[in-house]
């Protein structure tokens, strides 16, 4: 499978791994200041934060997730829009893309917001995907967990615990599985504790409406959304577990409906870019790509509008690529990248075309232009490393990924990668210190500990660089510390 599509870990670990979670958690409830605020008395926003961290840590252990740029940028980029007009305090967003064609989309403590690429096929406009994150961003905003602990007023840390592990079990597996693995595993989650209460639920619709005007989004996208959710399920045996977790009934609908009604007139367009988005998770899934061409070709012959049209040229060319007809894939994209040179998404999906035909070195030069006007650019590095690579250059091409960590350090699917570029290139001291790198996100810090100590050896037995077995030896010590601090 294509790199940018999945990252498969052992999907198990996150459960088995809970026991670590909960402790964790409970520690950083010691371990932080308080940062109290008008919301929550029994949680502060600092605690928040790390147990949000400790979450998303299990979140990648947990779930195969897609490191894909352009979608991963798109997400960030539209969410960070979103959060600019919200009532968030702490704007330190987490953000995963979950690999699964179910519909499904979460939010934890400390800003983090999960979404199945599932969300991208069921969401048509790009105001119906963002109702849902603006919906999301309101729990974390409004603080419900916290909010949640603060109701129950016993168990405290640990009841924000359990309400977190059931939203790992639901942002990453079958629901009824899910519960039994972690009741099994804690005793503590109940099947209640993976849905908000009804008055969070339309808080969040409430604020979540006011945050996609404000950041001038459709807020009627939100009622069209659960009409279409409702429709769609309506005759089947098991709903999606967004709608398990976010149950929309008629009357919630009319609310979200009658809320639109009330905000001034305003002209709302299209986005090209989010049909880009859905375009490439389309194509990517269909199980028979000829058909996607079939599909595309149709739609294109159909097409009314200049916009439909772009999208729609778009479509096709990608699924000519999936298809591997890459010479039809690039004559199609032509009038795209002819009409907008420079839009990112355009740029890159012909990058990746002309590396998956052998073309590695047109790539190169290529983008080298492209990443002169936007250095650092995270889409264009990768698709510049994947160019690098396919042409045997493995030592640049894992240099161009080393720096690249400089701007995405909490980017585990990047170190991830940046392991097996040092693989390529040979140097095997550098795979574990990117191996180690990518451990400690995943709070694997036994892992990563050995990792840095197998990056020791080879640089003590070496014994050419004694400021880098200094830097090791600090790296280690820095861990153990933090170790320690974890355990008590």
């Amino acid at each position: 499978m294509n790199y940018r599509w999945s990252i498969t870990k052992a999907f198990c670990a996150g459960l088995c791994g809970a026991s670590l979670f909960l402790s964790s958690l409970a520690v950083a409830q010691n371990a932080l200041p308080s940062l109290g605020d008008r919301i929550s008395g029994t949680i502060s926003l600092g605690q928040e934060y790390a147990m949000g961290q400790q979450f998303l840590s299990q979140i990648r252990r947990s779930a195969p997730t897609i490191p894909d740029a352009l979608l991963n940028t798109y997400l960030e980029s539209l969410t960070y829009k979103l959060a600019s007009r919200s009532e968030l305090q702490d704007h330190r967003l987490s953000f995963v893309i979950i690999d699964s064609q179910d519909l499904n989309a979460f939010a934890a403590p400390g800003g983090i917001i999960g979404v199945n690429t599932g969300l991208f096929l069921n969401a048509q406009t790009e105001a119906e995907f963002a109702s849902v994150m603006a919906h999301e961003i309101a729990h974390v905003s409004q603080r419900h967990f916290a909010r949640g602990v603060d109701d129950a007023q016993a168990g405290r840390v640990n009841q924000l615990a359990s309400l977190l592990a059931s939203v790992l079990v639901m942002a990453t597996s079958d629901a009824g599985h899910g519960i039994a693995a972690v009741t099994a595993a804690q005793g503590l989650a109940r099947d209640a504790q993976l849905r908000f209460s009804r008055s969070n639920e339309a808080e969040a619709d409430r604020i979540g409406q006011n945050t996609m005007f404000n950041a001038g989004f459709n807020p009627d996208s939100m009622a069209s959304l659960f009409e279409r959710l409702i429709a769609i399920n309506r005759f089947g045996r098991r709903p999606p577990e967004f709608l398990l977790s976010h149950p929309v009934t008629e009357s919630r609908i009319a609310d979200a409906r009658g809320r639109s009604g009330r905000y001034p007139s305003r002209e709302y367009s299209d986005s090209l870019d989010y049909q880009i988005m859905r375009a490439r998770v389309t194509t990517h899934y269909a199980p028979n790509k000829a058909d996607v061409v079939t599909q595309y070709k149709s739609l294109l012959e159909n097409s009314s509008s200049e916009f439909t049209i772009d999208s729609n040229t778009y479509g096709l060319a990608l699924a000519y690529w999936e298809n591997k007809q890459y010479r039809l894939a690039t004559q199609t994209l032509a009038p795209l990248l002819e009409k907008d040179p420079n839009r990112i998404s355009y740029v890159v999906t012909q990058a990746e075309i002309f590396t998956a035909q052998n073309e590695a070195g047109r790539t190169i030069e290529f983008l080298g232009r492209h990443l002169a006007i936007n250095p650092n650019n995270h889409p264009l590095t990768i698709a510049y490393y994947d160019a690098l690579s396919k042409s045997r250059k493995y030592s640049k091409a894992a240099r161009v990924l080393e720096d690249h960590t400089k701007y995405r350090e909490s980017d585990h699917s990047l170190w991830y990668q940046l392991a097996e570029a040092w693989g390529q290139a040979g140097n095997v001291s550098k795979v574990h210190q990117s191996r180690a790198e990518y451990f400690m996100l995943l709070s694997d810090y036994r892992k990563a500990r050995e990792q840095l100590g197998f990056a020791l050896r080879i640089e003590t037995d070496n014994g050419d660089s004694p400021a880098e077995e200094a830097r090791l030896k600090q790296k280690i010590r820095n861990l153990e510390q933090l170790v320690r601090g974890l355990q008590g």
